[in-house]
């Protein structure tokens, strides 16, 4: 899933891209909302995080202008602004949710989390694309380029975690903790086993590479850049 941050306070900031990267999530951080909505607006983003004092223009103007360009877009307005007009005023301009700062960053997690949930069950898809490579979740059959490819049921499993997360770099303690429902031991090569399985079904036939390793990061599905 990828998120974008609009924040001008540096320190959290960095605090926000840093803790969700570390649960998981693709991060992106601007730090004014000129460049907030133009990120926002053009940006494929499941989920934004947006100040409301903000250089440039400010969270409520970035919102409005929001909606009317991406309606569905969800928007988190994470703000010291704490007076309930500021928390009524938010949520009639559209926002999803609103946290005040300080903040616990256990509960902006459980509202993430909440919120993409809640997106999901209303746009669940049936067909998952990535250049020319398909997964159709109704058949369970997965081809690249019209070939069907030859899956086992973890592989196809794992195939739809990175093409439901298309673009983002998965490190192998969240692929271990949701394929395989156990803590990352760093000695153990099950990840790179299977991550290696199914990049030669999905791959090695093919000029175009698109599971690829992030040194040191993890593991990313996406067509490449021309």
């Amino acid at each position: 899933m990828k998120i974008l941050i609009v924040e001008d306070e540096a320190q959290t900031g960095e605090y926000l891209k840093q803790g969700l990267r570390e649960a998981g999530y693709y991060t992106e951080l601007t730090r004014d909302g000129v460049d907030g909505l133009h990120e926002a607006t053009e940006g494929d983003y499941d989920l934004v995080l947006l100040d409301v004092n903000l250089p440039g223009i400010d969270g409520w103007s970035v919102l409005r202008s929001l909606r009317r360009k991406k309606p569905q877009l969800p928007v988190l307005y994470l703000t010291a602004r704490d007076s309930v007009e500021d928390r009524v005023k938010g949520l009639e301009l559209g926002a999803d949710d609103y946290l005040i700062k300080p903040f616990s960053f256990s509960e902006l997690l459980a509202r993430i989390k909440t919120i993409l949930r809640r997106g999901s069950q209303t746009q669940e898809a049936t067909m998952l694309e990535v250049a020319d490579l398909q997964l159709d979740l109704v058949r369970r059959r997965a081809s690249r380029a019209g070939r069907r490819l030859d899956l086992t049921a973890k592989e196809f499993g794992l195939l739809e975690l990175f093409m439901r997360r298309r673009g983002e770099v998965l490190p192998r303690t969240l692929i271990a903790s949701l394929m395989w429902d156990i803590n990352f031991d760093s000695e153990s090569n099950v990840i790179v086993v299977a991550v290696g399985r199914l990049r030669s079904k999905i791959d090695d036939a093919f000029d175009v590479k698109l599971l690829r390793t992030v040194r040191g990061m993890g593991y990313v599905l996406d067509e490449p850049e021309p």
